[in-house]
């Protein structure tokens, strides 16, 4: 299983003879550093580039190109080198872009001799550097490692040497890049922008799992990320990711991506996504490493014990983490069942088989014999799996009260300390989910943010889990409070007038849901309500989000006219079809589409069957929203171990005040619109 790095996670490398591949979207010229203990380049002799590609033990390309593969055999590298940097700069001489944050992020993998991909990489954040240090591979106590770096310049190649105390810097620099631009001509073709060359669609990581179960086109499958041996491991050995469980995330349409094109210096819009190209996986996971070994007594819970920069990143990969280990064991579970059904089966039929054990007490032992094992395969299969829903739980509740409150339930005490925050978080919980066999144990659903993929509450007929059908009327109200709770966490889990909150109710049936956003003054507007406030609220967002685009795309978002509203926005559209005609549905489809890259949103309150009379027009715009729903419901899918998960809600506790307590912090400390 490949293991997808997020900047400064590390992983150990089981092979030494590797082969690295390099999809940049554009011609790169890429190379690489041999360093000693301290890290420090000898010399140039010890510096692969386009005008000497072959040092003992690695092997560069020639030219510049989008697509790049390098040799490496770390038993073949001098006894003096402790670390190999991987670099990638962009040609100097060329019309092309200068700085990477104008390019789609460079992707990586380290893959073994027999094409078995171990370790994948994609560089985000990268603004206006023109050569980046992509990966490193270090060695610690005879053990090979591989860290993914992004350490990048603005100075380029020659700074990037210069930093690895290379003294001829400046010059060997300019020995590469003119190799390199020499055989530009030879650079393979770029691959669609914004894809990864393996064309999976990018995606959260515990949002693998937000998939309707119903859905006609499932989107693609993830995979976990593994960081693997990054200090402190995991106490019960499970890897934590990238969120890239796109926790969870994040359960995407397999479409293509824009091309990732960050805030110009100094610009004061930035709506990019970081892109995490997945691969599907073609197998279930291997059972859950959850178990301790013999005579072993579980290792202590601890908060935060994953990787990552922040206590926010390391808690979001943990979450993530102890999603996979409840999909491991639980599937570990289910398969020892189904082979022990399979087996009874199996021996029953050898015993009706044989005409002389048909009659008398030997046909009857034989039964009970057969029942017997099932149920002995059965109990110790669900022993090992009550071992690790225990360890989960104990995990699940030293957890739980650490989560910042982005992540956390509405009755954590982390919600009456709240102050407003300074940066925006890393991701947001949508509610929790959990399996049959799990039951009472809870994983936060937690998705990405910015949301690369909108939502969509589905107010629709629903049965509750005893089989009782809901009132429908019950259901739409249920399913705007739901809609009001998750705009209220967004607008406070954002500093102050970084986010706002539009709403389109046109025939005003969610007013007494709403009743918390409007009587606080949270919103940027009053709900627009009608087939004229409809029109006006989608050409206002269209609007934007083609000026956003374009001040965006030429590096001008200081140009940006003084009425548009740079914050992120959240659209929460009610009672969809109503009040929209097919010059509506167009926009509201080209906002889900284009909206999410430049910071506009889209939440709908919708039972998809009121939009019948559409026919298949919309199916690609439901297919694009993660479905939620007011009540619990078994609708996620995971297409990764085929498990179907339950969903809750993250709702509001029964006479609590903190939605109204929140959310009059939020009105005091924003902006006042007119």
């Amino acid at each position: 299983m490949t293991a997808e790095l997020v900047r400064g996670q590390n992983h150990p490398l089981s092979q030494v003879r590797l082969e690295i591949r390099i999809s940049a979207g554009v011609p790169v010229l890429a190379g690489a550093t041999l360093g000693d203990e301290h890290g420090r380049v000898r010399g140039p002799q010890w510096v692969a580039h386009p005008g000497a590609a072959a040092l003992p033990g690695v092997e560069v390309p020639r030219h510049a190109a989008a697509e790049h593969r390098l040799v490496v055999d770390l038993a073949a590298l001098p006894e003096a080198v402790h670390r190999l940097g991987v670099f990638l700069a962009l040609p100097t001489s060329t019309t092309g872009p200068l700085r990477f944050g104008a390019v789609p992020a460079p992707h990586t993998t380290v893959s073994g001799p027999d094409g078995t991909e171990l370790v994948s990489y994609t560089l985000t954040g990268l603004d206006a550097e023109a050569a980046v240090t992509a990966l490193e591979l270090y060695r610690k106590q005879g053990v090979w490692k591989v860290r993914a770096m992004g350490q990048g310049y603005a100075g380029g190649l020659s700074a990037l040497l210069a930093d690895q105390g290379l003294e001829v810097a400046g010059d060997l620099a300019a020995t590469a890049q003119d190799a390199a631009t020499d055989s530009l001509s030879q650079a393979a073709p770029a691959p669609t922008p914004g894809g990864d060359p393996r064309g999976v669609a990018p995606s959260d990581p515990l949002a693998a799992v937000a998939v309707d179960a119903h859905t006609a086109v499932p989107p693609a499958p993830q995979t976990a990320v593994a960081p693997g041996a990054a200090e402190p491991a995991r106490s019960h050995g499970s890897q934590s990711p990238e969120g890239e469980p796109d926790a969870a995330g994040t359960p995407h349409a397999a479409q293509a991506t824009q091309a990732r094109e960050p805030q110009p210096p100094g610009g004061s819009v930035d709506y990019t996504h970081p892109r995490r190209a997945h691969r599907a996986p073609t197998q279930p996971p291997p059972p859950s490493p959850l178990t301790p070994a013999a005579g072993e007594q579980p290792a202590r819970p601890v908060a935060g014990d994953a990787v990552g920069w922040s206590m926010e990143e390391r808690l979001y990969n943990q979450v993530w983490g102890m999603f996979e280990d409840l999909a491991r064991t639980t599937a570990a579970y289910r398969s020892a069942v189904d082979f022990a059904d399979s087996r009874l089966e199996k021996e029953l039929d050898q015993v009706l088989a044989d005409p002389r054990a048909r009659l008398g007490t030997t046909s009857e032992a034989a039964r009970e014999a057969a029942h017997a094992r099932r149920a002995q395969l059965v109990d110790r299969a669900r022993a090992v799996l009550d071992r690790d829903l225990a360890q989960l739980t104990a995990e699940a509740e030293v957890v739980e009260p650490a989560l910042p409150p982005a992540c956390a339930r509405w009755d954590q005490p982390v919600w009456h300390a709240r102050r407003p925050p300074a940066e925006p978080p890393i991701a947001l919980r949508l509610g929790d989910i959990h399996l049959p066999e799990s039951v009472p144990l809870r994983i936060p659903l937690l998705v990405r943010l910015p949301l690369e993929r909108g939502l969509w509450i589905d107010s629709g007929p629903m049965a509750t889990a005893d089989g009782v059908m809901r009132d429908s009327a019950e259901l739409r109200h249920l399913a705007m409070e739901t809609a009001v709770a998750l705009a209220a966490r967004l607008l406070a889990v954002h500093p102050p007038g970084a986010f706002a909150v539009r709403v389109v109710d046109p025939a005003g049936a969610g007013a007494q849901a709403l009743l918390p956003l409007t009587r606080s003054g949270v919103l940027a507007a009053p709900p627009a309500a009608g087939a004229a406030g409809v029109t006006r609220v989608l050409e206002d967002l269209t609007r934007r989000v083609d000026l956003v685009e374009m001040a965006v795309r030429a590096g001008a978002a200081g140009s940006l006219p003084a009425d548009v509203d740079t914050a992120r926005q959240l659209l929460i559209v009610h009672d969809f079809p109503h009040g929209f005609d097919d010059r509506a549905v167009t926009r509201l489809r080209y906002l889900a589409d284009e909206g999410p890259a430049v910071g506009v949103h889209l939440l709908l309150v919708a039972d998809r069957e009121d939009a019948a009379a559409y026919g298949p027009l919309l199916d690609p715009l439901w297919r694009s929203l993660l479905r939620l729903t007011p009540l619990p419901g078994e609708h996620l899918a995971d297409p990764w171990v085929g498990h179907a998960w339950t969903y809750e809600p993250s709702r509001i506790p029964a006479g609590s005040r903190i939605l109204p307590e929140v959310l009059a912090e939020v009105a005091r400390a924003l902006p006042k619109y007119e």
